[in-house]
């Protein structure tokens, strides 16, 4: 997905120009009333400006204020607006970054007219099950309907393709040019509404309701309207919502003291102390924060389901990825036929050809080519059962009307399969483990290829050796998210010496070989019982429930429905080593996060150090040792502090939007950078411009 928005390092003047009509508009008490902090502030600006306008129109004067000149309580008015005002343009800048991004998506749900298939037959040939068509409106598409799509024409709606192979251009979702095949039968069998196809016919199930398909879901992401606050962000609010409480008291009691010792102080002033004192600065960029956490995702071409599941991949320590599809490219090929001592290899051949007859998977599509360039031609199979690949069995096959059997699948479920009915002899068994070695040891799959004849006796003929390619550049990738701290399992359905060498090729840390879904289901429950929080990475149906069960659950977007359902993300490029980013960026929201609401509360000694001794210096002359910055006058201090206050919040917007630089280290040396850079930068920042804007105010008259 290309984006069109200006990079983050600097706010152009066009983004806040069309952020500010936004900005407005969330100055509705209703609206601002959710960010406790900024509310007390808006609450200060109404009150102030009605004594501003009061003064103007020359009202009588409670003595408190008398001393508060026209100019000063009008100033104090204006700057605590911009405030508030500034507060909401940041949010409103990372909201429209990403109204942006939906503003180009909806262009790709374009209203289409769909062939939508009546009385859809699964087991009829393709050409008498699509028989019956209607034209009907996309919109009218309901949850089960079947269309039929050709070359040319848009999808009309997600779904999966129950029937043939088609080149699709994905292209207004991805933004990758270049098309990719989608077929029945497999893990990349899913299409998306508004995608189209360039070649080729294709049955499509539709898998979603009008209004709830993929491109609806990610403008309702990219425009925030789904983003709910993180667990943690809720408790920050409640943090900033209570430190304000308490400054409100505080500063609620302060003038009867100040009063008895003759400093009674006006209510500008004793806003403004309100305002320095409470974290204006983070309560200000909160929202910001979390909001350009999940578009910074979207700018990576990974849609986020919540901003939970940003803040979690913070936190993962636990990395499952499974094998095919995700470490892999996928696609598996066969690339040899190795009979056993005794057995004829076109024995083999025509065996192994025959149980992926009926196999539309590429791998099994592979077998069969590689059996007919080695002579072998189609038989005729139409009177066979055929017995498809479960996870469960983890093998496929054919049954024929004599009674013979012809299987192929994992070692040990074939060899159980044997001996079922016929013991395998020690020589012919240590024979086959060494053919299955030799193939796991090269990194390559062994399919082990078994018949049962009539009468019942049945034996093994040999191996399929399948090729899997693991994708470029996986092992400095997982050194990353080693030195991240995060460890890295590969699970597969492979045996373990297959895994074993995959797994060393691509560089993680451990692996499950020979996984079901429940197997995957139960190390992502013993990861968590022990205290980490577990990503996970998948592209098929079997993935859903470990997706669903992880912490943050990456699906991929060539995989099927039920991976992008259970997972909290999805990656639309479809490529695992993305993990390592979302790691990054849910890790530079937690960083950045906590490194402005250091910043905020470290910078607000300096204002003490500013309005305090403007406030009680005349009554206490003591008090004006703390003056050390040597402002021109108790006005121009207090109104430099308002000022300062709320061009910090601009001055940080860029940061809340890029987020903190996150380097791979630990913990400790991360704590320690920042604060080092945030700590003792918000202490030094303040005194610095507040005394510059104290020189520039000391000049207006009446200051």
């Amino acid at each position: 997905m290309t984006t069109t928005t200006q990079s983050p390092a600097g706010l152009g003047v066009r983004q806040l120009v069309d952020a500010l009509p936004g900005a407005l508009r969330k100055l509705d008490p209703r609206t601002m009333v959710r960010n406790p902090v900024m509310f007390i502030v808006e609450v200060g600006a109404v009150f102030t400006t009605l004594l501003a306008l009061a003064q103007t129109l020359g009202l009588p004067d409670d003595p408190a204020t008398a001393s508060s000149t026209l100019l000063f309580s009008w100033s104090i008015a204006v700057w605590l607006w911009l405030t508030v005002l500034f507060a909401t343009v940041a949010e409103s800048v990372a909201e429209g970054r990403g109204k942006a991004q939906a503003s180009a998506l909806r262009k790709t749900r374009t209203a289409t007219m769909a062939t939508r298939i009546v009385g859809y037959d699964e087991t009829a040939d393709a050409a008498a099950a699509a028989a019956r068509t209607e034209q009907v409106a996309s919109a009218d598409l309901v949850l089960g309907d079947t269309v039929v799509v050709t070359a040319g024409e848009l999808i009309p709606g997600d779904g999966d393709i129950v029937w043939g192979i088609a080149s699709v251009d994905e292209s207004a979702i991805t933004g990758e040019s270049a098309p990719v095949v989608r077929e029945s039968g497999g893990d990349r069998s899913a299409v998306t509404g508004g995608t189209r196809v360039l070649s080729d016919r294709v049955v499509v199930r539709i898998t979603s309701k009008p209004g709830e398909t993929f491109i609806d879901r990610m403008i309702a992401l990219v425009e925030g309207a789904s983003r709910q606050k993180t667990p943690n962000e809720i408790a920050l609010n409640i943090l900033l919502a209570s430190l304000s409480i308490v400054f409100l008291l505080v500063v609620v009691t302060i003038n009867p003291i100040a009063g008895y010792s003759g400093a009674a102080q006006s209510l500008p002033v004793l806003v403004a102390l309100l305002v320095c004192l409470i974290p204006t600065t983070i309560g200000a960029l909160l929202s910001a924060i979390g909001i350009a956490g999940m578009d910074r995702l979207v700018q990576r071409n990974v849609l986020a389901m919540s901003g939970r599941a940003v803040e979690a991949a913070g936190d993962v320590t636990t990395l499952l990825l499974d094998k095919t599809g995700t470490i892999t490219y996928g696609n598996r090929q066969a690339s040899e036929f190795v009979p056993l001592a005794g057995v004829d290899s076109f024995r083999l051949v025509a065996a192994a050809a025959a149980s992926s007859a009926s196999d539309p998977t590429p791998e099994g599509t592979s077998i069969v080519e590689l059996a007919e360039a080695q002579g072998y031609g189609h038989r005729d199979v139409d009177d066979a059962v055929v017995v498809p690949f479960t996870a469960q069995t983890r093998m496929s096959g054919l049954d024929y009307p004599d009674g013979r059997q012809v299987r192929k699948g994992a070692g040990s479920s074939a060899i159980a399969w044997v001996e079922e009915t016929t013991p395998i002899g020690p020589s012919q068994r240590r024979e086959l483990d060494e053919l299955i070695a030799d193939v796991s040891q090269g990194g390559g799959t062994p399919l082990v290829v078994a018949e049962r004849d009539a009468a019942g006796a049945a034996r093994v003929l040999g191996v399929i050796h399948l090729k899997d390619v693991v994708k470029t550049g996986l092992s400095n990738r997982f050194a990353e998210l080693r030195a991240m701290g995060i460890r890295t399992v590969m699970v597969t359905g492979d045996n373990p010496l297959t895994a074993k060498a995959i797994a060393a090729e691509a560089g993680v840390d451990d692996f499950l070989a020979e996984a079901t879904p429940e197997d995957k289901l139960a190390l992502i429950r013993r990861e968590q019982a022990g205290g980490n929080l577990v990503a996970m990475t998948g592209d098929g149906t079997n993935d859903a429930p470990a997706l669903a069960q992880a912490d943050v659950g990456v699906a991929m977007n060539t995989g099927t429905s039920a991976a992008k359902e259970a997972g909290n993300m999805v990656d639309l490029d479809s490529d695992p080593t993305k993990l390592i980013d979302i790691v990054a960026i849910g890790k530079q929201l937690l960083i950045t996060r906590g490194a402005l609401t250091t910043f905020s509360i470290a910078n607000d000694v300096a204002k003490y150090f500013a309005i305090i001794p403007a406030m009680f210096a005349a009554a206490i002359p003591g008090l004006s040792a703390l003056n050390f910055m040597q402002l021109g006058s108790p006005s121009s201090a207090i109104l430099s502090a308002v000022i300062f206050n709320a061009i910090v919040i601009v001055a940080l917007i860029p940061l809340s939007l890029r987020g903190v630089r996150y380097r791979a280290v630990s913990a400790s040396s991360l704590l320690g950078r920042n604060l080092a850079v945030y700590g003792i930068g918000g202490l030094i920042a303040p005194f610095v411009g507040i005394k510059l804007i104290d020189l520039v105010v000391s000049l207006l008259p009446g200051f």
